[in-house]
């Protein structure tokens, strides 16, 4: 009988399909998560905020106590190629001059064409540190910093920049979600394995413990713990305070789904083989089941992260968290809390659009990686 002749294009596929089926875990949960576009743009939008947070002090053209006299709730500058002359090769934004609204009486700013600052980058301007060592150089900026500035996003009512603001707020309201979730994450993976795996007494006590904790209404939980933070201590000791008060009331989802993967797990035949050959219960914890559940738990702190966010950033706006002089997202928000000032001056809800994007962001990762974990679910 003649041979059966099969296409490269049949070969192809059969080697493709043996791959799937005798890759590991977690070759298999990356292809899968490759093919969900939502989650790999959003961990690219996640990767580039992260990095701009590193970078704050280089992106933002002033430091964020820096004012400028006399101009209070300036609106966002445009930046313009193009002016009465024609096109410049360089941008530039045009000088200000203040007038007055004759209904209201605030003041307003208008642009004054016979003025124009043209952007430089790697300008020197306020010193900043800068992985590690003091510098000037900043990514953009103008000449004659003294008089005028360049405020792509306004400037609040003490005269400061909101652009520049807005980058270092983000250093405590993206940095805080990341450590907290690292605690919540040791706390929950640790007392849910150990509370699933062993039962008993230290399972009813653990249980009845997160019970206790899940009881109270979470906000005025956060407030009340905030509250007692004394308003006269540092400003780092506030960040590091806020950060244990989140953690320590969001590690209890996590242990409730841990335990109830340890129900299960407990009873495989891996951990009865160790338990036979003589592997202590802590070696089994740790080198076993925790491993066994690493996907998921990867999962929910992902998806735990923006609850951190809003957190930090409600406590914030209410005054209960991080207090200025230090700079966050929800303290930079507070100056949208009057609905006069809002009317006039909608750029200072700016920040919020930040935390809308983080906190989406996050979510569609997180969703990308719980389908990811299941590599064969469809």
């Amino acid at each position: 009988m003649a041979e059966a002749i099969q296409s490269p294009e049949s070969t192809d596929n059969i080697d493709d399909s043996e791959r799937i089926y005798t890759a590991g875990q977690w070759h298999l949960a990356w292809r899968k998560f490759k093919q969900n576009k939502l989650a790999l743009i959003s961990g690219g939008i996640l990767g580039i905020m992260y990095l701009c947070t590193l970078l704050s002090g280089f992106i933002a053209p002033y430091e964020a106590d820096h004012r400028f006299g006399g101009r209070d709730f300036v609106s966002p500058q445009s930046i313009r190629f193009f002016s009465d002359e024609g096109f410049h090769f360089r941008p530039f934004v045009y000088g200000l001059t203040i007038a007055f609204d004759p209904l209201s009486g605030r003041k307003i700013y208008q642009e004054d064409h016979n003025r124009r600052y043209p952007i430089y980058l790697f300008e020197t301007g306020d010193t900043h540190s800068f992985l590690g060592f003091n510098t000037q150089l900043h990514l953009f900026g103008i000449r004659g910093q003294n008089t005028e500035g360049i405020f792509i996003f306004g400037t609040d009512r003490q005269g400061r920049d909101l652009f520049s603001r807005v980058f270092y707020g983000a250093r405590v309201s993206l940095t805080i979600g990341l450590i907290g979730v690292f605690i919540s994450i040791i706390l929950g993976s640790v007392l849910g394995v150990v509370s699933g795996y062993f039962g008993g007494w230290i399972d009813e006590l653990l249980q009845r413990l997160i019970e206790i904790l899940r009881a109270f209404p979470q906000i005025p939980l956060w407030m009340a713990l905030s509250a007692a933070i004394p308003a006269d201590i540092d400003q780092l000791k506030t960040y590091f305070l806020i950060t244990l008060i989140l953690s320590f009331l969001g590690w209890t989802s996590l242990a409730r789904q841990i335990r109830g993967r340890m129900l299960s797990l407990r009873n495989e035949e891996f951990v009865i083989s160790a338990l036979l050959m003589g592997a202590s219960h802590t070696r089994i914890i740790f080198r076993h089941l925790i491993p066994a559940v690493l996907g998921h738990i990867i999962v929910i702190g992902t998806i735990a992260v923006p609850q951190m966010i809003l957190a930090e950033s409600a406590l914030s706006f209410l005054n209960l968290g991080i207090r200025p002089p230090m700079t966050s997202w929800g303290v930079l928000l507070q100056d949208g809390r009057s609905l006069t000032t809002l009317y006039y001056y909608q750029w200072l809800l700016i920040p919020a659009s930040f935390i809308v994007v983080a906190v989406l962001c996050f979510n569609f990762l997180g969703d990308g990686l719980r389908d990811a974990v299941d590599p064969y679910s469809k």
